[in-house]
């Protein structure tokens, strides 16, 4: 992971002073595509027919200018990004006589420095698509999505949508026995702590650390009152 994203640092620090000027790079861009679709037929036309320079052009535009470069770009872009990023360069030197006038009017018009910015439930689903769940060359495990989801989900969330109802947790009588099945009980359920309650599972009396029962044998049936017992502190609140 931390290769990863050092690689992607890289990449990223050889883009920004190519993307930096937005416009300028749009306006070479499009320079660039548009002389390249006006010279290849005119190219073309001095070797095969008017139709058959009409038909390879638009096919190797089609091909080599919009299929190939989406699709490919579409998943490793960063590294293509980075690699053609001098020769990017390069063009926009050539053409700045042309684009530098045209960004500038572009900046003038429409401002400079825009930013795309998404929503929370859009930066959820990007979070969801760069997983290797989704199927599509993501590198995230469930584990990093879920955490990543969650923290965009926090500032929504309260200490009651966290909170399990005590109908519904798990929890072990103080008079029970720590025998075979109730330690496979404990392991399968996976909690690090686990209430202890007397009598009604509504009287919640402490807690017990799973790891202070590695050293307990299931054949010994050690009850649970003779198992350390964390108590939970009672505040009593009075009106002022």
């Amino acid at each position: 992971m931390l290769a990863v994203l050092t690689y992607s640092l890289v990449g990223t620090a050889k883009i920004l002073p190519v993307v930096r000027k937005q416009h300028l790079l749009l306006c070479t861009l499009l320079l660039c595509n548009a002389a390249a679709m006006e010279a290849l037929p005119i190219f073309l036309d001095s070797l095969v027919t008017a139709w058959g320079a009409i038909l390879i052009s638009v096919t190797l535009i089609l091909l080599f200018g919009e299929i190939i470069p989406q699709s490919v770009c579409s998943r490793y872009g960063l590294a293509i990004g980075a690699t053609v990023a001098p020769f990017v360069q390069v063009l926009v030197w050539v053409c700045f006589p042309i684009a530098y006038p045209i960004s500038k009017l572009l900046d003038l018009l429409l401002g400079h420095g825009h930013v795309a910015l998404f929503r929370r439930a859009e930066l959820k689903t990007l979070v969801n698509l760069h997983g290797n769940e989704a199927g599509k060359g993501g590198e995230l495990t469930h584990k990093e999505t879920t955490i990543i989801a969650g923290a965009l989900e926090l500032s929504a969330k309260t200490a009651k949508d966290a909170m399990t109802p005590i109908s519904e947790a798990f929890a072990v009588d103080i008079n029970a026995k720590l025998d075979r099945d109730l330690m496979n009980l404990v392991l399968e359920k996976g909690h690090s702590r686990v209430p202890v309650y007397y009598e009604q599972t509504t009287n919640i009396i402490g807690l017990i650390l799973v790891n202070n029962l590695l050293t307990i044998h299931p054949e010994d049936e050690v009850p649970v009152k003779r198992v350390t017992i964390r108590r939970i502190p009672r505040y009593l609140i009075v009106n002022q």
